[in-house]
C-alpha cells in the first residue's frame, strides 16, 4: 500500500471518527484495496462496516442490486454502474457513505472502454459523485491510482459535509 494511500486513509479515519458516520465499499477492479486501506487503522470497526468485492457482473447484480438491464445497456465499466454500486452498498451494508470502483485495470480493456478506464464513485443518500479515470500505466499503477482517487474523493466529501470536523 502506497504512502499516499496511507496518509489519505488516516485523514479519512479522523473525519469518520469525529463525525460518527459509517462507510462501506463496493469494489470490482481494485479487489478490496480501498477496503483494506480504510480498515488498516486501529479503531476502523467504529466506522467501517464492510465491503463487497463484486468482480463479475452476476455478483454486482446479486450482492449490490445493480440492474441486469443497466449492465447490458451501459456495461460494468460505466458511470451508471458505479452509481448503482454506491447505492447498493449504502442500502445493503447500511452505511452513511459508500465508495465504489469499477473499471479495466489491465492488461486488457473490454467492449465498453479501453484498459485504464476506471469509474470511481463516492456518495450518500443525498448525492453521488463519479469521476472517470483514463490512461494505462500498467495494472498495479491503475489500481493504485483508482484507490487513491477513491479515498481522496471520500475525504473531499467528508470535508465538505463536516467542515468543523477539523477543529
Amino acid at each position: 500500500m502506497s504512502i499516499q494511500i496511507k496518509v489519505i486513509s488516516r485523514e479519512v479515519s479522523e473525519y469518520l471518527w469525529r463525525s460518527g458516520k459509517s462507510v462501506s465499499t463496493a469494489e470490482s477492479c481494485t479487489a478490496g484495496l480501498v477496503s483494506a486501506a480504510i480498515a488498516a487503522l486501529p479503531g476502523a470497526s467504529s466506522y467501517f462496516r464492510g465491503g463487497i468485492v463484486a468482480y463479475v457482473n452476476e455478483l454486482k447484480t446479486q450482492l449490490l442490486g445493480v440492474p441486469e438491464e443497466l449492465l447490458e445497456e451501459k456495461g460494468a465499466v460505466s458511470e451508471d454502474c458505479a452509481r448503482a454500486m454506491v447505492k447498493g452498498a449504502l442500502e445493503r451494508l447500511q452505511t452513511d457513505y459508500a465508495v465504489a470502483v469499477t473499471g479495466y485495470a489491465g492488461p486488457g480493456g473490454g467492449p465498453e472502454a479501453p484498459v485504464g478506464t476506471i469509474f470511481v464513485a463516492v456518495g450518500n443518500v443525498d448525492s453521488i459523485e463519479v469521476r472517470e479515470l483514463t490512461g494505462d500505466d500498467g495494472r498495479e499503477e491503475n489500481v493504485t491510482r483508482a484507490c487513491t482517487s477513491a479515498l481522496q474523493m471520500l475525504l473531499e466529501k467528508l470535508k465538505n459535509d463536516f467542515p468543523l470536523a477539523e477543529e
